[in-house]
């Protein structure tokens, strides 16, 4: 255990986020997101939520200032405008702490599963709602 990390960043998961650099992505995926297919290194958390598990590595993984959209999810039913619960969940905890105003990158399904290919890494959690599947490119901490 340690002192003000959250217990459900394992030690695994720890070296992953520790180990990627600017402008490097992580994909968190629910159950139902073929995680295994994109071949990158692969964290299970298990019976978690994707809210949870947001929480968790949002509160050590700055996302990229630098770019408009650090974040992205997958569009629902091929329409941009429906967003689920849970996206807006996600949205909302990365607002938290974000330098400005912040709005998801909305990728189609199929152009999701490409992009995952790319990634560093993939955390994948029991989230039985379809649709909680997301990209978030790392950024930097700055001096304070």
């Amino acid at each position: 255990m340690l002192k003000g990390i959250d217990p459900l960043l394992n030690g695994d998961l720890l070296k992953i986020l520790d180990d990627m650099g600017h402008g490097d992505q992580l994909l968190v995926v629910d159950r139902n997101y073929p995680a295994h297919a994109a071949d990158k290194p692969l964290v299970w958390l298990g019976e978690v939520s994707m809210e949870r598990a947001a929480s968790a590595i949002l509160s050590v993984l700055p996302l990229d200032t630098f770019l408009d959209k650090p974040l992205a999810r997958m569009e629902v039913d091929d329409d941009p405008i429906i967003v689920t619960p849970i996206q807006e969940a996600v949205l909302e905890l990365a607002q938290r702490d974000h330098a400005s105003a912040l709005e998801y990158e909305i990728v189609p399904r199929l152009d999701f599963y490409d992009r995952a290919k790319k990634v560093f890494a993939v955390v994948q959690t029991l989230e039985d709602q379809p649709y909680a599947c997301f990209i978030l490119t790392k950024g930097v901490i700055f001096p304070t």
